[in-house]
């Protein structure tokens, strides 16, 4: 594409519109780094958002721009592989924004496309407590109700670039994309590794400023008064630089912000998505208080200006349910960030090395996790814990937990650990990760015990999640962690007199975190009860992990694992009798289905026995794993084997609910309810009415059964003194009789309803003749079969009915001879 520099930018942006229609993907790009290389700051400024929004698709969902989030290399290896080229941290986007950024042009962010609760927020005029809004709130100069960030190249691409993953349509089923090989999760993890880098510092733009690198934000005053969550808070690059001597004194101080924005766009776009009471929790005491002060003048005027955001606070209602995709691209972040906190070098981890000395990158990396994920983080994942369906898609947010909850995992001396294949034990420098993360251990812990409680646990993956979670609990030294956790916050606040006027807080409110660190461990409780209160507030209750309601709960589960793999060796037992039993009339579909099996399929009836041993592989060392966490004994395990009321029948497999005997028969008790309803047990249900008005069952022709219960009624109405008569003989007539025309397994049912017992007298059944057998596609299968068989002998319709007659008659005298003595006469 040959452009002139005299061409105006609207000329420029018509051209490449004009382009994405008529070129391919692979020319378009090339032109687009050939005008990227050529063209002026002042003329790139007119395609930038187009550009943007072509590449990561509208913020409604409408346009799916480049679609990132299906490319792969597998499928499409040339667009993939020009794509990530192109958008590169040191790619030709980047250097496009930099271009900008040296010029401090703005670019207008609708608010209306921010997460629920922070958008509700700022319609109300209440600035949220994130930096990352400050100073960039616009308003229309008309007086309308739609709100803009004034947003600078760098914010405006990560804006866009994190929204994609919310705003986009999600992924048909139809589609099996792999989340991990897909170009969008890619690009996240290059952006993290270039701006959260754990070796060295970052790297600084590819395009600067002939003053020196590209200029950080500069702040903006907002168009009108605003009522704030907490205290102003300016950026780290900000707070560094403002006690610098020189601003060329540290290159890193110029570039930390990048990495800030980038960290606190990721945190807000992809973590802020819980309900507004969940919001309005985590603000502080004081923020609250300057809320109601505002709230209170402005609707004491005439004219409210706040009264569409007032009313916009009300009638929100978060709908957001995350994806799958979305759960595995936050657990990358968490990873990532976990490596990059840890990079630390371990003469500046301890609070005595902090010193105005270190870096504005060590600091951040100190600073990282607390400040800005902690909060946002524990808040996710309630949600998700409290609205994910109850299946196996779970395992995704299950994972990602358990990745933040083991920041040792992604420590640089991780790989001398695993040299060994036992666990090791969990060092000590971990101690104040667990205790100032209590809550993310513990609350959420009895969050996955009300979980596990209510799914079916026969399921290989639902017994490979509980497996997960035991097992990262049951790490050496990780429980003493988290019980001291537990005692600083429950100790008294009488120890240290000085605590006693402090307002706990989370860091995010108060102060920066490049103030010196406490000192000593003087003032560990302190911060742990500053974590709990800043998450739940100050009137919570708090649940200890080891108390006895915890423990309800765990025994609770252990029982349910213990009656799980009792049900899945019956599921498998059941299952290889009725495979070698299958006749080859069933295999065509004649035989009749057993419509009273106990167990409902499941995952196990697919794969077999081999699902069978990995469940109980599973759920034994779950077992295992919690009795050691919380020292469940091998006679408390007994008790409650017994306590589960597995008694079986003769055949060892099929299992009542649990139940107990009440006034009118078994009462179901709460285990037995949710043993019905997770298909773990059921009862026997059989047919015990009369066999001629059960229902139509699907090896029966309906119409055919209807004739022949006409015509067998009308039979016993006309002969019934008749066939009574011949019944009651003692002769062989008589017992000929009665095993044609009396039903012997009414003397064998068992009544289990008292209610019918006391009617058992109405339902005696005179003899009658029963047509019924003759509608079954069973009996005219064998019909038809028997005539073509002796069609090939030369034997015609008529004799071989006859043959039939004979046969039968035969066959039925013997039975007759045989049955009368185990047959008592019921007439």
């Amino acid at each position: 594409m040959a452009f002139l520099h005299l061409q105006q930018p609207s000329f420029l942006l018509a051209s490449l519109k004009a382009d994405c229609v008529n070129k391919p993907f692979a020319q378009r790009c090339q032109d687009l780094v050939k005008v990227i290389e050529d063209f002026p700051a002042k003329e790139l400024h007119a395609i930038f958002p187009w550009l943007v929004e072509n590449i990561f698709g509208s913020l409604d969902g409408v346009l799916i721009g480049w679609n990132l989030r299906c490319l792969q290399g597998r499928v499409n290896p040339v667009e993939y592989s020009i794509a990530m080229e192109f958008l590169d941290p040191g790619g030709p986007m980047m250097k496009l924004v930099y271009k900008l950024q040296a010029e401090d042009y703005k670019f207008d962010f609708p608010v209306s496309y921010l997460p629920g609760p922070v958008k509700a927020s700022i319609q109300e005029r209440v600035l949220p407590d994130s930096p990352l809004y400050h100073n960039k709130v616009q308003f229309p100069p008309s007086g309308g109700l739609s709100l803009n960030l004034a947003l600078n190249p760098f914010e405006y691409y990560i804006f866009f670039f994190a929204l994609s993953l919310i705003t986009q349509k999600p992924l048909p089923l139809s589609l099996h994309v792999r989340t991990s090989d897909c170009a969008y999760f890619l690009l996240v993890d290059r952006y993290l590794s270039w701006f959260l880098p754990t070796e060295g510092s970052v790297l600084p733009p590819l395009f600067s400023s002939p003053g020196g690198s590209s200029p950080s934000p500069a702040p903006r005053t907002p168009a009108m008064p605003f009522a704030s969550y907490g205290l102003h808070h300016t950026s780290l690059l900000k707070r560094h630089i403002s006690h610098q001597t020189s601003v060329n004194a540290d290159p890193a101080s110029h570039e930390i912000w990048r990495s800030e924005t980038l960290l606190q766009v990721f945190v807000e776009m992809w973590l802020h998505h819980y309900s507004l009471e969940m919001y309005q929790k985590m603000q502080s005491p004081h923020a609250k208080l300057e809320v109601l002060h505002y709230r209170l003048s402005v609707s004491s005027a005439l004219h409210s200006p706040a009264q569409p955001g007032f009313q916009a606070l009300h009638t929100y209602q978060e709908s957001f349910t995350p994806t799958e995709e979305h759960v595995l691209v936050v657990r990358l972040l968490l990873k990532h960030l976990h490596a990059f906190s840890n990079s630390l070098k371990p003469e500046q981890v301890s609070p005595s090395a902090h010193s105005h000395a270190t870096s504005p990158l060590e600091e951040f990396k100190r600073a990282a996790i607390p400040r800005f994920v902690q909060q946002k983080l524990y808040l996710f994942l309630q949600h998700c814990f409290g609205h994910w369906p109850l299946d196996a898609s779970f395992r995704a947010v299950l994972e990602m937990w358990l990745s933040y909850l083991q920041p040792w995992r992604y420590a640089p001396e991780k790989q001398a650990q695993s040299s060994d294949s036992q666990p090791r034990c969990i060092s000590e420098r971990w101690a104040p990760f667990v205790q100032e993360n209590l809550l993310m251990y513990t609350k959420l812990f009895v969050g996955f015990l009300n979980r596990a409680l209510r799914t079916d646990l026969v399921s290989p993956k639902n017994a490979l999640m509980v497996f997960r979670v035991a097992k990262v609990f049951a790490q050496p030294n990780l429980m003493e962690m988290i019980q001291k956790g537990e005692q600083l916050f429950l100790e008294p606040e009488l120890v240290l007199p000085h605590r006693q006027h402090r307002i706990f807080m989370t860091p995010t409110f108060t102060g920066s975190f490049l103030s010196s660190w406490p000192p000593a461990i003087t003032d560990t409780a302190f911060k742990v009860k500053s974590h709990v209160y800043s998450l739940e507030g100050q009137d919570c209750k708090y649940t200890p992990m080891f108390g006895p309601e915890v423990r309800s709960l765990v025994l609770r589960l252990a029982q349910l694992i213990t009656q799980a793999k009792q049900t899945a060796k019956s599921i498998s037992d059941q299952s290889a009798e009725s495979t070698a039993g299958r006749s080859f009339l069933s295999w065509l579909g004649f035989w009749p289905m057993d419509t009273n099996s106990s167990y409902p399929t499941n995952d196990l009836d697919e794969v077999g026995q081999d699902s069978v041993r990995k469940t109980d592989e599973y759920l034994e060392k779950a077992l295992e794993y919690l009795c050691q966490i919380f020292r469940l004994s091998e006679a408390q395990l007994a008790q409650l084997t017994l306590a589960l009321g597995t008694t079986q029948d003769e055949n060892g497999k099929k299992q009542v609910p649990d139940c107990i005997v009440g006034e009118n028969g078994l009462v179901l008790t709460p285990l037995g309810r949710y043993q019905i309803i997770s298909g773990l047990r059921r009862f026997e249900i059989e047919y015990q009415g009369d066999s001629e008005l059960q229902p139509i069952r699907s090896y029966e022709i309906a119409g055919l059964v209807r004739v022949l219960f006409r015509l067998s009624s009308a039979i016993n109405c006309r002969f019934a003194g008749q066939m009574a008569a011949l019944c009651s003989r003692a002769d062989f007539l008589g017992s000929f009789c009665r095993y044609h025309l009396t039903e012997p397994a009414l003397a064998n049912r068992h009544l289990l309803s008292p209610m019918r017992q006391a009617h058992a007298a109405s339902r005696a059944q005179g003899p009658r003749l029963s047509l019924r057998f003759l509608g079954s596609y069973r009996t005219l299968f064998l019909l038809l079969l028997a005539f073509f068989v002796a069609s090939l002998f030369c034997i015609g319709p008529l004799p071989c009915t006859l043959i039939l007659i004979l046969g039968y008659l035969f066959y039925a005298t013997a039975m007759a001879l045989l049955t009368e003595q185990g047959k008592p006469h019921q007439a």
